[in-house]
């Protein structure tokens, strides 16, 4: 969470030089430094979530070789043999028309997961504190305000782009999934891409309230809780 110490009530009078702005960091854990204490389920959530999104869209890039009959489809990606059949995004239908949706919705991909690479490094190099809760890492300073800024940044792209895969389907008549049974389409399309909006939409609720506290203290108002 962001934090702040001996944030003063008002403004000092005299000088308000930039030198002397009472923003001025004057050390990496004096007064007005940012701090960023990493969420336990966010922590959790990308080192379970980056390796799938990598697995999934290096099948996309690699195909045909990827998919079923292809010389690199098994053992890798042979769970993809059922799910072409589910979704003909994944499937022989979007290859076969030469749709590129697949593959930029891929490489959107790709640049989350680098940037959600870069947050988990930031939070790796972070100072190891007794008190930081369950992950056990304080990021101060200028490494704090980057590491929320990037993980911020990745998870309203994650949001977005999954909203828009959504999207094409609602206003495209469900071309790609609607010849699946409700239990099927509920199981192995809908449950699995809503956790692509429940957990980013998580991160954006937490660290946007982190950079929402952070210009609020900047600014020199009381901080507000979120609820």
């Amino acid at each position: 969470m962001v934090s702040t110490r001996s944030h003063p009530s008002t403004f000092p009078d005299g000088d308000m030089s930039p030198s002397k702005s009472p923003s001025k960091r004057t050390n990496a854990f004096g007064a007005y430094t940012w701090s960023h204490v990493p969420n336990a389920v966010i922590v959790a959530w990308l080192a379970i979530s980056l390796p799938l999104v990598v697995w999934d869209f290096m099948y996309i890039f690699l195909r045909p070789y990827s998919m079923p009959g292809g010389a690199w489809h098994a053992p890798i990606w042979s769970p993809y043999a059922y799910y072409v059949d589910v979704d003909y995004v994944y499937g022989f239908p979007a290859l076969e028309a030469g749709s590129g949706f697949p593959a930029a919705q891929s490489a959107l991909n790709a640049v989350e997961t680098a940037l959600y690479a870069v947050y988990l490094a930031y939070v790796y190099r972070g100072h190891k504190v007794a008190d930081a809760g369950v992950v056990g890492r304080k990021l101060v300073g200028r490494d704090a305000a980057l590491a929320v800024t990037v993980g911020f940044a990745a998870a309203v792209g994650t949001v977005s782009k999954t909203v828009l895969y959504w999207l094409i389907e609602y206003f495209g008549a469900y071309s790609n999934i609607g010849h699946n049974e409700p239990w099927t389409l509920f199981w192995l399309w809908i449950v699995p891409n809503g956790l692509w909006l429940l957990f980013p939409a998580y991160m954006i609720y937490i660290l946007g309230g982190e950079i929402v506290d952070g210009l609020e203290t900047a600014a020199g108002r009381p901080r507000k809780k979120v609820l």
